[in-house]
């Protein structure tokens, strides 16, 4: 058996609603504030949910980090989002900008998960071509709206040489994302790897959510207590959007350039219910996601009470409940004995595809830094978690701990699943 590489993190980057660049961002999960805000088009267009997340860019980001002419030939925002992610995690990992003239970094590759984030662009494109105006749809159509739009365009800003791919696996897409490239650097097959995910803001977007009525519609007036897992009176999910970002990297690579390192990858597992047992398209096979739990604490080789705190999927609907039920069956955990279980959404509302992502960096943050941020809107803790946890495992306001384990769960409409471990470096 071949020996495997150790992966640790070396960089991370955010667009969040709650924060935009990891200062702030860390500021905001720290403090507990929400980025949800009241929506005006949504009311124009009757939407039941009026609220949702959407990250606050500066025309001096922008400025910063695309020329004139990029600017002029890219409006797909959830593409703009990941770039600007991608771009600062690699900043923050102080990695090399490859010239356009020079050879690509072949060690270098990126993958990079999408939803919809280029909805805008082609709803555009609809208009245009329904209007019989095929000649203005633009030479940059394609490479806006195509799935892998987002990695190609990472891998060509940064002169990436190793994989560059995109993948969709619905709210499982970040989280997948990380362990898709945690295990091409792990199996020897590239040495850095950019990884995160991304998606847009746009009623496009958001409205087939709306139909199904599994949005919020009660606080379009107090929008920031909106977005409420795990509490009891929690009557629907807010819609967010945004990018999360990572480096990976090998840790021979991460020491022989003195790179700061925040954390490590113990492992992880994806699988699916198989849209049996339980599972539909839009609903979980409780079995998967507990198989799923199961694999990443083999995977990892760690037992589940060294777990300090969980990052949950936890979404502000009725998913919340069994969700605790399937972690805590998985576990062999309950009451006192529970980790910290806190939900990132609470501020930013549900990023889609991009929320694992987001999610993550919020975990390699809290890892880094020993705490627990808040999981707001929570003062009254649905009475069927409380059967299977202590309210003490969930974390009100901000929380010092040690941070050693922290598990990050992602589950997908599809039923899709992943769980990933992230883990204290030591050298």
């Amino acid at each position: 058996m071949t020996n495997k590489n150790r992966v640790v993190i070396t960089g991370l980057g955010v667009v969040a609603p709650n924060g935009v660049g990891i200062p702030d961002f860390e500021k905001a999960i720290k403090a507990g504030e929400s980025g949800i805000e009241f929506i005006p088009e949504l009311e124009e267009l009757n939407f039941r949910c009026q609220i949702g997340g959407i990250p606050k860019i500066t025309d001096e980001l922008l400025s910063a980090n695309f020329t004139e002419l990029e600017l002029k030939r890219l409006s797909a925002r959830g593409v703009i989002y990941g770039i600007l992610a991608g771009l600062e995690a690699w900043k923050d990992a102080e990695l090399t900008f490859a010239g356009s003239d020079a050879e690509p970094n072949w060690e270098y590759g990126t993958v990079f998960g999408s939803g919809m984030s280029g909805i805008n662009t082609l709803r555009d494109a609809i208009y245009r071509t329904d209007d019989l105006k095929v000649r203005k749809l633009g030479t940059t159509m394609v490479e806006q709206t195509m799935p892998s739009a987002i990695s190609a365009f990472l891998g060509g800003k940064l002169g990436l040489g190793n994989q560059v791919t995109t993948n969709a696996s619905a709210c499982s897409t970040g989280t997948e994302s990380i362990l898709m490239a945690y295990e091409r650097i792990r199996d020897g097959k590239a040495q850095v790897m950019l990884a995160g995910s991304c998606d847009a803001d746009s009623p496009h977007v958001w409205g087939g959510f709306d139909a199904m009525r599994v949005l919020n519609y009660k606080s379009n007036e107090n929008p920031k207590a909106a977005s409420r897992p795990m509490a009891a009176d929690a009557s629907g999910f807010v819609p967010g959007s945004g990018a999360g970002a990572l480096v990976l990297e090998s840790l021979d690579s991460a020491k022989a350039r003195g790179a700061k390192i925040y954390g490590e990858i113990a492992g992880g597992f994806v699988n699916s219910g198989g849209q049996r047992g339980g599972g539909t398209m839009t609903a979980p096979n409780s079995m998967g996601i507990q198989k799923c739990i199961e694999g990443a604490l083999r995977d990892s080789k760690i037992e589940a009470h060294e777990i300090d705190l969980i990052s949950g999927h936890l979404t502000s609907t009725m998913g919340d409940v069994p969700e605790i039920e399937n972690w805590s069956k998985a576990l062999g955990l309950s009451g006192k004995k529970f980790p910290k279980v806190n939900s990132l959404k609470s501020m930013t509302g549900h990023c889609l595809s991009a929320a694992g992502s987001i999610e993550s960096v919020a975990c390699v943050l809290q890892l880094a830094g020993n705490y627990a941020h808040p999981s707001i809107n929570c003062e009254e803790v649905h009475p069927k978690i409380l059967e299977l946890i202590n309210e003490s495992s969930i974390p009100h306001e901000l929380i010092q701990q040690e941070n050693t384990i922290i598990a990050k769960s992602s589950f997908g409409f599809g039923d899709v699943n992943s769980c990933i471990i992230f883990k204290k470096y030591r050298a």
